[in-house]
């Protein structure tokens, strides 16, 4: 299956039905794989010098949203169902971190995929995660 939605429609979506959290985030490429950066700042921090977990959740789950809907259109009901995250190294406080996404499996009601993080200036992977998200089977836009 094609793209639905480029980078520059994937950062409309976001911007127009998320606000709150589209700010935090760049879409930065959309094709095979979708790539996103997390604008790292000091609401991402946890003591110690590192990016906070839930903010490293953040970034692949919002990646992967957006690699789904890059190849089934704007659906705003496809909703996470399961993720996990494995983190590998501890990425440094005040750089932003860059999310790679992509759909292993695209089914009629379920995706499946992974996420690599990544330190923008290292290129260091960070973190992995696994996700499942459930696609509403009428597809509401």
């Amino acid at each position: 299956m094609g793209l639905r939605l480029d980078a520059a429609e994937l950062a409309a979506f976001l911007e127009k039905e998320f606000p709150e959290v589209a700010g935090d985030f760049e879409v930065i490429s959309a094709g095979q794989e979708v790539a996103m950066r997390l604008k790292v700042g000091p609401q991402h921090l946890r003591p110690g010098g590192t990016v906070s977990g839930p903010s490293m959740f953040a970034l692949a789950d919002v990646a992967m949203y957006l690699a789904i809907l890059s190849r089934i259109g704007p659906v705003k009901l496809a909703v996470t169902t399961n993720i996990s995250m494995d983190f590998m190294r501890k990425p440094e406080a005040g750089r932003d971190l860059i999310g790679t996404a992509r759909v292993l499996k695209l089914g009629r009601v379920l995706a499946v995929g992974d996420v690599l993080i990544r330190s923008a200036e290292s290129g260091e992977v960070v973190a992995r995660a696994g996700l499942t998200y459930a696609i509403p089977p009428d597809r509401v836009a």
